[in-house]
């Protein structure tokens, strides 16, 4: 029997014809004070999942290409559609363009590449995911977002991984959810329990963390995976939850950090360098570090600071005189 992979089990909470806003999730991680930055533009990010409704208002002018890997459509590697609705929910929450009368996601101004390596059943062989893995390098990919997983450690996956982040791609992926809500007990998923990616935890729009996201020594951060709302099949819109709704948050803040940083330094930074200011937008909620890792994804976290740091000077100065 042929080792696979799935989709991050998620819960559909309800689906929308219509949708006209800022999701809570997104507003709560702080995206739209980036936006006067920037909105991800020249960022491209890889989503490998089921595919993406790549005929979504909200979607269809962020997608500039993609590759089926998948024994969908007789597996046509130029059909990249979504039979499933969780990689274009994922899609959405990192990218959607934020039209008149549609939904904006974190980065609404990003290129999103559409890695088919799940079927419309949410499940893929490790070859399809690996192959998809190499695809994504091989398109100069920013950003590699990976809402998947299983119970294997697969060597050939693990190499894959590497070799994207030797190539200098931020690879993000969903923790898991087969948590207990116990930070004494270890649950893990692969790809998101190798040291290499950025592991995302979930917690719910009131910043409790979720029972069901997985904890253990490499959870990095976790962002809002609860009633996330976003893009769905046929041109709608669904709220789901699971840690598959948290890492997009971060995939699509990514681009933004990316962005912010390279134009701050005036150079372009390497991984490490990028995830460093990732982690400067995190805030620790209380938990230990095998559920929350390093914190919530906030990303207006340094400016608060700064903020911060200046009253406190200014209240030292006029106390000394």
């Amino acid at each position: 029997m042929k080792k696979e992979c799935r989709v991050i089990p998620y819960q559909v909470k309800e689906v929308f014809d219509l949708s006209i806003e800022i999701p809570k999730g997104i507003e709560l991680i702080q995206a739209s004070d980036l936006w006067n930055k920037t909105k991800g533009k020249g960022i491209t990010i890889a989503i490998l999942d089921t595919g993406c409704d790549i005929n979504h208002p909200d979607l269809q002018e962020r997608i500039i290409g993609g590759k089926n890997f998948t024994d969908d459509d007789n597996g046509n590697p130029a059909i990249y559609m979504d039979y499933n609705g969780h990689g274009t929910h994922v899609a959405g929450t990192i990218g959607a363009s934020g039209r008149d009368n549609g939904l904006t996601g974190v980065a609404p101004e990003v290129s999103l590449l559409i890695v088919k390596v799940l079927n419309g059943e949410g499940s893929g062989q490790y070859d399809w995911i690996i192959n998809g893995i190499y695809y994504a390098i091989e398109q100069g990919a920013d950003i590699i977002s990976m809402s998947l997983g299983g119970p294997e450690d697969v060597e050939e996956l693990h190499a894959a991984v590497k070799k994207a982040v030797e190539a200098q791609i931020l690879v993000v992926c969903a923790a898991g959810n087969e948590g207990d809500g116990l930070a004494s007990t270890e649950e893990l998923g692969y790809p998101a329990a190798y040291n290499e990616v950025i592991s995302v935890g979930a917690v719910d729009l009131e910043r409790n963390s979720s029972r069901f996201s997985n904890s253990n020594r490499e959870v990095d951060l976790v962002a809002p995976g609860e009633e996330i709302l976003s893009t769905f099949l046929d041109g709608k819109y669904a709220s789901l939850t699971g840690t598959s709704m948290a890492a997009p948050h971060v995939s699509g803040a990514l681009a933004l950090i990316k962005t912010i940083s390279n134009e701050a330094f005036e150079r372009n930074l390497t991984e490490p360098e990028i995830y460093a200011q990732l982690i400067k937008r995190t805030i620790p909620l209380g938990n230990k570090p095998s559920i929350e890792g390093n914190g919530i994804l906030y990303l207006t976290a340094p400016d608060e600071l700064t903020e911060k740091l200046q009253s406190a000077v200014q209240l030292l100065v006029t106390n000394s005189n």
